[in-house]
């Protein structure tokens, strides 16, 4: 589980509650059917017209993914992979690395080793694997358009629902007890367009957009890895090309990792 995307979550409804009490405002206003209608459904409604329906499928898997945590492997353990592939292929050739195929649980780093046993350069193995990595992008960005979109709706929404609820209050004037509840009420709409746009909507948008961030330069690593072992880089060479993407600390930790395991093997 995403522990961040449920404690923000947590916090931002705390943050609402414990203000509207300490505004004098009880928590049962926020119980307004018209209001939690026309802002939940209106931007269904809205991201409904505003997307075609193979886009909006995704939506349980983009919220599955806000939810739960990335599962990728150790930035230094891909970099100690591709080391060990380097050495590998500068003893046994390139083609020593087709029995290590099967073992292979990452599908991208497989189909980039692949080209690299078939004999293709390493110009045409970067082509094809940057445009896998720009498609997944584009994927990426079509989820988290959704959510967007859903963030500019919601508020806007708020507004024409707390316009509906003044133009009922108005029509009655003769009350005005019931007149100042009725407005209060009103701009309850607007309260829940603005909190689900930025509390919710916003911030899931770009939580999608970051952990696509993350996949991506996890898969640029992954490229320059097969890209090394194809022109038969050294170790060395490897682990300090691929060093560049991570922090200096982890970098730190894998140089003595692996000034460890040389002086073991000695």
């Amino acid at each position: 589980m995403d522990i961040t995307s449920v404690i923000g979550l947590i916090l931002g409804i705390i943050a609402i509650g414990i203000g509207m009490v300490l505004k004098g405002v009880g928590l049962g206003a926020l119980v307004n059917p018209a209001a939690i209608l026309i802002i939940l459904l209106g931007t269904i409604a809205a991201v409904t017209i505003a997307f075609p329906l193979n886009t909006l499928k995704k939506v349980p898997a983009l919220l599955k993914i806000l939810f739960t945590e990335n599962k990728q492997t150790d930035n230094k353990e891909l970099i100690q992979t591709f080391g060990e592939m380097a050495d590998q292929t500068r003893k046994e050739g390139l083609l020593s690395l087709e029995s290590q195929l099967t073992n292979m649980d990452d599908p991208f780093i497989k189909s980039g080793i692949e080209l690299v046993v078939d004999g293709q350069s390493p110009d045409y193995i970067k082509e094809v694997l940057i445009e896998k990595i720009d498609a997944m992008e584009a994927r990426h960005e079509e989820g988290a358009a959704i959510f967007t979109q859903a963030g500019t709706y919601a508020p806007t929404l708020g507004v024409l629902g707390a316009v509906i609820g003044l133009i009922a209050a108005l029509g009655d004037m003769t009350d005005i007890e019931k007149l100042g509840h009725a407005i209060s009420a009103a701009f309850v709409a607007t309260l829940l367009g603005i909190f689900t746009g930025y509390v919710l909507w916003h911030p899931f948008a770009n939580k999608l957009r970051e952990k696509s961030k993350q996949e991506i330069r996890q898969k640029e690593l992954i490229v320059e890895g097969i890209l090394s072992v194809a022109n038969g880089n050294s170790a060395m060479m490897v682990r300090d090309k691929l060093g560049a993407f991570i922090a200096t600390k982890e970098l730190a930790e894998l140089k003595k990792e692996n000034n460890q395991r040389e002086d073991h093997d000695a």
